[in-house]
């Protein structure tokens, strides 16, 4: 499991004063740079270098986060296939989980425009963050 803090900025507090929702999904995605990392150690941002491309995302918010209390995210890998991987996020804040959520990267070659096989040694690092579901949501 990776675990990075962000702090809530101003521009991520809403007019009901809490946390605005897309914050959150920005926090998520910073949360999958170390899993970048194991495709593009470089994290090399272009058509030969990067390997994955995001398919689709979903959040569960559970809870309101305010501004005066730093966020845990959390990512880990919930499940390994041939070309793809699911992973996980958490935010937790003042010790409870407010929010979850699931996305699906594919392992794509940019110039070909088609999926690619994950490399072993790149699913041998994924499986080290692999959980399991039953764990989701329980302060680990």
């Amino acid at each position: 499991m990776f675990k990075i803090s962000v702090t809530p900025q101003i521009r991520d507090i809403d007019a009901l004063r809490h946390v605005n929702n897309n914050a959150v999904a920005d926090w998520f995605e910073v949360g999958r740079n170390d899993i970048f990392k194991i495709f593009t150690p470089t994290l090399e941002m272009d058509y030969e270098h990067w390997e994955l491309i995001l398919v689709r995302t979903e959040i569960d918010y559970l809870g309101q986060m305010f501004f005066n209390f730093d966020v845990e995210i959390r990512t880990y890998i919930l499940h390994i296939g041939n070309s793809s991987l699911v992973i996980g996020h958490e935010a937790w804040q003042d010790g409870e989980i407010k929010a979850k959520g699931k996305c699906v990267v594919v392992n794509f070659d940019f110039i070909k425009q088609e999926k690619k096989t994950i490399r072993d040694e790149v699913r041998k690092q994924l499986e080290e963050h692999l959980i399991d579901e039953k764990d989701i949501g329980k302060d680990i």
